[in-house]
């Protein structure tokens, strides 16, 4: 999704990039240089400091259950599958999950896309079947597209899986829940996903609570990926993988989980690694930009370069990524057109028509009229957010 005037040039200078202060030039929904001069006709952005950040890449999340309270029904899991058969058991009797089913899914999904975005996240990786709307024009990012994926061996069996690997082409991502627990069950499920050759450069397993340090060196060996999910992991499990092994080796991507069992968002996601897990900054960032684009075969997103997405986020100076909360964001931009931010890059990144004021935790910032049109109409809200006027909104 882009705002009109995204293809019209854009150069933001005295900007924080890297360590360095620079320029970054945008044109047509592409970043097309950096240490540049702006271009005749560009609209001249000074950023006084401010840090220019590429697009935050989420690689886990359910989109259509961001909606739902956070749920568990015992103070601790040995074994997600017990969460599971929890929550179907109280499918028809507990009101927050009754009522959350019953919005249509495609609302779901899109609440989802508004989640992400407002974070700072422009590509998601959605663990779930594909629906046309993850692909539609005014979807609020982008969804990893072309993808295979299995739930996990516990719900769907080891031919299943198996099926699901052989079945996905080596050039596309193949995505499964596994290690999800700390009892002998969870510890076993490395070893038969190997056995079932489901272990490969493509594979990409998520949460892995429970993989000992020769799993991690055998998935490293292999070539494929740990998603992380520490908030998730904390919540039913009372704990989270060992993974500074597989960190360091550029093995390991963010994701946030849904709200079902995530702390919120991606923002909230790198809080929790940093306060409970102690990881470096520049290891977290390297988790949601670039190691996430390299693990997630995205080559065109993830770093900052000529050639590469314009997705870009814009921190104050001087804030942590680790620190930051979405009300904190400066700019979120996807395909060189403002989504969501403050007012004063507003008015030279967004036509007057697509601006539109809402309250974030808050704090007052604008959002594109897409996003405020379904935070409007949408009989679901996203948590903190309101719209506060209705400018450019037909009524």
């Amino acid at each position: 999704m882009k705002n009109p005037g995204a293809d019209n040039g854009c150069t933001f200078v005295n900007a924080a990039i890297g360590a360095q202060d620079s320029s970054l030039r945008i044109e047509s929904g592409f970043i097309d240089a950096l240490a540049v001069v702006p271009q005749p006709g560009d609209s001249v952005v000074d950023l006084r400091g401010d840090r220019i950040l590429p697009g935050l890449i989420n690689a886990h999340d359910h989109l259509q259950l961001n909606n739902f309270p956070r749920l568990k029904y015992r103070e601790r899991h040995e074994n997600v599958a017990q969460w599971i058969a929890d929550i179907d058991m109280q499918r028809a009797t507990d009101p927050a999950i009754a009522e959350s089913a019953r919005v249509a899914r495609d609302l779901r999904l899109r609440l989802g896309g508004v989640k992400n975005i407002l974070s700072g996240v422009t590509t998601v990786a959605h663990h779930d079947p594909w629906y046309p709307v993850l692909g539609a024009v005014d979807f609020p990012c982008r969804v990893l597209p072309d993808y295979g994926w299995a739930h996990s061996l516990a719900l769907d069996g080891e031919f299943k899986v198996r099926e699901s690997y052989r079945s996905t082409p080596v050039n596309r991502r193949w995505f499964i829940h596994a290690g999800e627990g700390v009892d002998a069950a969870a510890q076993r499920e490395f070893s038969t996903l190997e056995n079932l050759e489901c272990v490969a450069s493509n594979s990409l397993l998520i949460h892995g609570v429970a993989f000992t340090a020769a799993d991690r060196g055998r998935l490293a060996a292999r070539g494929a990926g740990l998603i992380w999910c520490p908030s998730s992991n904390f919540f039913l499990l009372g704990d989270t993988a060992e993974c500074a092994d597989l960190i360091s080796q550029g093995r390991v991507a963010l994701g946030s989980d849904s709200r079902l069992s995530g702390a919120g968002d991606l923002l909230d996601e790198l809080a929790v690694a940093r306060e409970s897990c102690g990881v470096a900054e520049a290891d977290l960032e390297s988790m949601v930009t670039s190691v996430a684009a390299t693990l997630l075969g995205l080559s065109d997103r993830g770093e900052l370069r000529a050639g590469a997405l314009a997705d870009c986020v814009i921190l104050p100076r001087d804030l942590p990524l680790s620190a930051a909360r979405r009300a904190d964001l400066r700019c979120v931009m996807l395909g060189g057109g403002m989504q969501y931010g403050d007012e004063d890059l507003a008015q030279v990144l967004m036509t007057p028509e697509r601006r539109v004021t809402v309250a974030v935790d808050g704090q007052p910032k604008i959002v594109d009229r897409s996003i405020a049109e379904f935070l409007r109409t949408a009989p679901l809200q996203e948590c903190g957010v309101r719209v506060m006027e209705s400018r450019g909104i037909a009524a």
